[in-house]
């Protein structure tokens, strides 16, 4: 297939140091991915995924979620494209025989630039495609979905459910209120990885720039909950929503300010609790 499965990732306004990457990768994996489990458990559920679904995840990161589609007897394929310190730790999750040598035949995983690799195994083409990284948090953080989306269309049957996550209205989200401390202290640079209110049509309106039939959506509650406000802290700066503010001041300030916007979260045991809520939606591919 031509382009390659590749995503376009909008640049961040000052990358983080090589050394730190690992680290972080390896927060997001420990800490922060599986405040979306409940998200993930309602969309398969709902879509029943299952022995004999052929599954393609976009921007898999490090593979939680294809690990519970697999689980459930799923075949499936994992793209992460922009994040591959995430992507080897999505190795050591779903494919151990890698070390040695041996390749299990229901999981994949790439960078997406291996058009090979990321086809349906087989005969059969897939029959979902997932894109779980949510969008409508930062200005123009779904910048280049459509056409990634498009692009993997062809790789599904006719019909084929596409879907697609987003945040919920800021009232319902608590993290809203930590996520503008990125914005705060990135204005200086004027960067375009801001914080923003979610929309209620971001998700149908990427749906149909990449060709694609809304066909159904959901809410879900996802809280993020944190052991200590360090533990918080690590998990929300593997999100790299806070990179730009990272580079427009100085790791000291922004773990200042993002601890001080945590404390009405932090419960008298010393946990943080903030409940969010993810819109998912279900898309058709025609």
């Amino acid at each position: 297939m031509t382009p390659t499965l590749v995503q376009r990732h909008l640049p961040h306004a000052a990358s983080v140091p090589r050394a730190d990457l690992c680290a972080r990768a390896r927060d997001w994996a420990e800490i922060q991915e599986r405040m979306l489990v409940p998200l993930y458990e309602a969309v398969y559920e709902r879509l029943e995924v299952g022995s004999g679904t052929r599954l393609l995840g976009l921007g898999c990161g490090s593979g939680l979620a294809l690990l519970m589609a697999a689980s459930r007897g799923a075949v499936v394929t994992g793209v992460e494209s922009g994040e591959p310190e995430r992507l080897a730790l999505a190795r050591e999750r779903l494919l151990p025989e890698a070390w040695s040598g041996r390749r299990g035949p229901r999981t994949r995983l790439t960078d997406g630039s291996d058009d090979s690799v990321v086809a349906a195994p087989g005969d059969k083409p897939y029959d979902i495609i997932t894109a779980f990284e949510p969008i409508g948090c930062t200005a123009d953080d779904s910048e280049g979905l459509s056409a990634l989306l498009e692009s993997a269309a062809p790789l599904a049957a006719r019909g084929s459910a596409v879907v697609l996550v987003g945040w919920g209205p800021p009232e319902r989200c608590t993290a809203s209120s930590v996520l503008r401390v990125a914005t705060k202290l990135a204005d200086p640079l004027r960067t375009t990885v801001s914080w923003r209110p979610a929309l209620r049509d971001d998700l149908e309106e990427v749906a149909q720039r990449a060709g694609l039939r809304p066909d159904g959506s959901g809410r879900v509650a996802c809280p993020f909950g944190y052991a200590d406000t360090e533990s918080a802290l690590k998990g929300l700066l593997s999100t790299g929503l806070f990179d730009a503010a990272v580079g427009a001041t100085d790791p000291t300030q922004v773990d200042k300010e993002v601890t001080e916007a945590l404390q009405p979260y932090v419960r008298r045991d010393g946990t943080v609790w903030m409940p969010n809520v993810f819109r998912y939606l279900i898309a058709r591919t025609v």
